[in-house]
């Protein structure tokens, strides 16, 4: 290699002194403007495949969604498309060459996997391929960091919290922890609801109360096909006779979607005003002073 660019370089020298002083220049100048189109020919394509990308992800998120996955891959393209046009060029064909050949680099790279960049690019992979959780979905970690999946990055996972900042989660730790997806799939969602009535109240008028109440509500999956004769359909039941009140409960299906404080505040506001528009007590603690 060495005697070859030697060989080439007197006989360039050996061109460039035989010319006179004018087509110097013009052989200088034509040079210049051939690598300055090269190089504006070398930007454009990288450019060019850098919209191409976009144009591809864009379509199969017009088809499927922001999901993890095509973030995941749409990163993991820019970055081996930088290296390809930026990393390599500028390390030489030689040392490219050295690199891949080299056994005792590839050791180093597979020893490097280990580290913690490497570990969070194959966490986020894992993560994209098999979906434990993606963009959209409510989710709740082992160390009770709870919010909306906002994006994920080669690196990391960012989760909106419940007062609307941003958790900067590491794909790793993301992969690593038992996670709670309260928005996987289709499967619809409950939550136990507990009502308190007076001793002196109707029973069964505050049973027929509450179901209709959850029933008729639009954030509500429950359906109002209560029969007398199959219990499996009752909505609300009397669960507990307590020391000042009787207590009721009642088990609320809703979609995945709906977030569950805001189902809560429907339904306990409702139930409330309802019991109280149809004359049914409800207790609170107090004490009674009698003087003598």
């Amino acid at each position: 290699m060495t005697d070859n660019l030697e060989s080439f370089s007197k006989e360039f020298n050996s061109f460039f002194s035989s010319l006179s002083a004018t087509q110097a220049i013009k052989v200088l100048l034509l040079g210049i403007v051939l690598v300055i189109v090269l190089a504006v020919l070398y930007i454009g394509v990288f450019i060019l495949l850098l919209k191409i990308k976009s144009k591809i992800i864009s379509y199969f998120e017009k088809k499927k969604g922001r999901s993890l996955t095509l973030q995941f891959i749409e990163r993991a393209i820019t970055v081996a498309i930088i290296v390809y046009f930026i990393v390599l060029p500028l390390g030489c064909e030689q040392i490219a060459k050295s690199i891949l050949g080299s056994t005792a680099v590839v050791a180093a790279i597979v020893g490097f996997a280990a580290q913690d960049t490497i570990k969070d690019m194959f966490a986020g992979l894992q993560i994209s391929i098999y979906k434990p959780f993606d963009v959209g979905s409510r989710i709740e970690f082992e160390d009770g960091t709870t919010g909306v999946v906002e994006s994920m990055t080669l690196r990391h996972v960012v989760v909106v919290l419940l007062d609307t900042t941003r958790a900067i989660i590491p794909n790793s730790k993301a992969n690593s922890m038992k996670v709670i997806n309260y928005s996987f799939g289709d499967v619809p969602r409950s939550v136990v609801f507990k009502f308190r009535i007076s001793f002196e109240s109707d029973v069964e008028k505050a049973k027929e109360v509450i179901r209709k109440t959850i029933c008729d509500n639009p954030l509500t999956l429950n359906s109002d096909e209560y029969d007398k004769n199959v219990p499996n359909s009752r909505t609300v039941y009397f669960l507990n006779m307590l020391e000042s009140s009787l207590e009721m409960g009642a088990t609320v299906r809703f979609p995945s979607n709906i977030k569950s404080e805001v189902l809560k505040d429907e339904i306990n506001t409702s139930v409330f005003k309802a019991l109280r528009e149809n004359g049914i007590e409800i207790p609170y603690d107090h004490v009674d002073v009698k003087m003598r």
